[in-house]
């Protein structure tokens, strides 16, 4: 096959990993009944003036499915984190016991469980346009590319779907397994 088609394609492919990637990262950040570390993964701190992340200043744990501690490397932070926190927007409202931070997650309501499942879909959704996106480059790189055959050509652009129904399939899959998540209480 020709080199520019191989590139072609490459870089289709590497597009659509990066689509399903974010969408793997957009996917931690949408909870799911338990606590996890990651559900304070968008945290900034303001630490000594710049903006630094949670995970950087303080050490994040779960002790149980139901618990979140959070404790600053230096104890003078603890205020400054507990801040940060209330104001990222989580729904959480950090205790401070002196020594660290405990965030109880409270179970999810029916409701909220259905507007997370609508969240993770809507993410699915941008991470398939993604994929379409790499998917229609792709085909006009091909189309504009005057030293290849149209048969080759032809070849080509069923490469390129073939990618991109896989790359939907690992989409659908994900959303698949995300929603069982969100939705088992």
């Amino acid at each position: 096959m020709n080199e520019d088609i191989t590139f072609i394609l490459d870089s289709t492919k590497e597009s659509m990993q990066a689509a399903v990637k974010h969408l793997e990262k957009q996917f931690v950040n949408i909870r799911a009944g338990k606590a996890s570390p990651a559900m304070l993964g968008s945290v900034m701190v303001d630490y000594y003036g710049s903006q630094t992340p949670l995970s950087q200043v303080a050490n994040v744990n779960t002790p149980d499915g139901r618990t979140i501690s959070v404790q600053p490397w230096e104890k003078n932070m603890l205020q400054p984190i507990e801040k940060a926190i209330q104001i990222a927007n989580l729904g959480f409202n950090p205790m401070n016991n002196g020594d660290l931070l405990i965030i109880n997650v409270p179970p999810l309501t029916e409701e909220r469980r259905l507007q997370l499942a609508k969240q993770a879909k809507a993410e699915a959704e941008d991470a398939k346009i993604g994929i379409r996106n790499a998917r229609k480059d792709a085909n006009n790189e091909i189309k504009k590319n005057d030293d290849v055959s149209e048969d080759l050509q032809k070849v080509a652009e069923q490469d390129v779907q073939n990618l991109t129904d896989t790359y939907v399939k690992k989409v659908e899959e994900l959303l698949a397994i995300k929603d069982k998540e969100i939705m088992t209480v």
